[in-house]
């Protein structure tokens, strides 16, 4: 059974298991992804598909920006204070408000 997305775009997130955070920006309802990158999860942490993907720009500690792809048993809310550094926030939100990005407007 597919279950309903529990963050939004926007949310800053956590990793349950790695030390990175992010924010979202797209959601899928379920697993949109190659078999080939799902294959290369290790099982002990491999989710199950029939929930929804988040795809979140994401910065960890001593590396650079990317683009992470993360199953939603697989984050957390993020707490801590302050924003997120990546070099493409200022493209797809527009500022944060109450700990939470605002997304841009298409007509902009």
């Amino acid at each position: 059974m597919i279950q309903k997305a529990k963050f939004e775009i926007g949310e800053i997130v956590k990793h349950r298991y790695f030390d990175f955070r992010g924010v979202i920006f797209d959601v899928d309802p379920e697993f949109n992804n190659t078999e080939e990158w799902y294959n290369s999860i290790p099982l002990q942490v491999r989710p199950i598909k029939e929930q929804p993907f988040y795809h979140l720009l994401a910065e960890a500690p001593g590396q650079p920006s990317y683009v992470a792809y993360v199953s939603q048993q697989n984050l957390l809310r993020d707490d801590a204070p302050g924003p997120l550094a990546h070099p493409l926030i200022d493209e797809l939100f527009n500022g944060i408000k109450d700990g939470k990005y605002i997304t841009r407007s298409k007509h902009n």
